[in-house]
């Protein structure tokens, strides 16, 4: 229940907040992109901020997202705070020259003279029922990318909090919303705050298993530690949220206080945030388990439409609940 401390709020109305304060505070930072403006947002993020901010601080761009991705990472480096928003996952694709061969490497190509603050905003994920055009979990493609800072905005808290911490980057972040949790209601602090993007956060304590996991993944790992709970099972839940630099210390924090641990994505199993989770706890951590690793993630199709196929084509509550009970054994499996 919320109290005078907390207050309700949905994951849509959280980002608006931050944009509306960091657009507040500070005069260099502006938000391009498609539709933000006039429109409000294609997911009503950023409706009602040209009223308030004007054209010059809310500006809507050509549909070209290498070219105004190229014009953010020129106005980052001449000393401004770009905000860049990118509708879907999938448009990236057409930026990723702007984003990978220039933001990502100037400051390396410099010779540390040219920083990129860059914040790009992108709308990500699966569970909307928009098919294999614009339902992906494309995560591993930029955590695979040195010069990046990768977030994944999973919780209330973070769509409250990260957006300002971006902004005081002196390096390009990318970060990644969900579009399946725009209407979902949390509770956040009543006051403006922000969070630490440099570490993974344990949503909830356990004893017995891990849950690691980052993103659509935060609350069904959540949901089944709640009904685990009811079964005598203790989860520990870690929100990785940082997905490059990855957190290391506290991935095998967790899995030495528990000694067992299941990542869990939506993205494709192969070649994932999850192999290198584990790959990382075989290599650093292999003798603190006492059961094996495993992973449940995407499965890998292109993304179907219909919503059972959708729901099917994705880890869920369920399907954790049925992991978990077979490592440790459990009787009601």
């Amino acid at each position: 229940m919320a109290d005078e401390n907390t207050h309700k709020i949905t994951y849509r109305e959280a980002l608006k907040q931050a944009h509306w304060e960091a657009l507040r505070d500070d005069d260099r930072i502006f938000l391009m992109g498609e539709d933000v403006g006039r429109y409000g947002g294609a997911f009503a993020v950023s409706k009602g901020l040209l009223k308030e901010f004007g054209p010059e601080r809310v500006m809507d761009v050509p549909l070209s997202e290498s070219g105004f991705v190229g014009a953010g990472i020129g106005s980052a480096m001449a000393g401004m705070k770009p905000i860049v928003e990118i509708m879907t996952v999938n448009f990236s694709l057409l930026a990723m020259d702007q984003i990978i061969n220039n933001a990502a490497t100037l400051l390396h190509m410099s010779g540390g003279q040219v920083n990129v603050p860059l914040v790009i905003r992108i709308g990500c994920g699966i569970g909307r029922q928009l098919a294999a055009q614009h339902s992906h979990s494309w995560e591993p493609f930029f955590a695979h990318v040195p010069g990046l800072i990768v977030l994944s905005v999973g919780t209330h808290e973070d769509a409250r909090g990260m957006l300002a911490a971006s902004l005081k980057s002196p390096d390009p972040v990318v970060m990644l919303e969900y579009t399946f949790m725009l209407n979902r209601e949390g509770e956040i602090p009543a006051d403006p705050f922000t969070v630490d993007i440099s570490k993974a956060k344990v949503r909830r304590e356990g004893r017995d298993i891990s849950l690691i996991t980052y993103g659509n993944g935060v609350y069904k790992c959540l949901e089944a530690a709640e009904r685990l709970f009811e079964l005598g099972i203790e989860v520990e839940v870690l929100d990785l949220r940082v997905l490059r630099p990855l957190d290391e210390e506290s991935i095998l924090s967790t899995v030495s206080k528990t000694h067992r641990a299941i990542v869990v994505e939506d993205a494709w199993k192969s070649v994932g945030i999850a192999s290198e989770v584990l790959a990382r706890i075989s290599e650093k951590a292999f003798f603190e388990l006492d059961a094996p690793l495993y992973r449940l993630c995407g499965a890998e199709v292109p993304i179907p439409y219909p919503k059972h196929l959708e729901d099917a084509s994705v880890p869920q509550s369920e399907d954790i609940i049925v992991a978990i009970k077979k490592i440790l054994g459990h009787d009601s499996v």
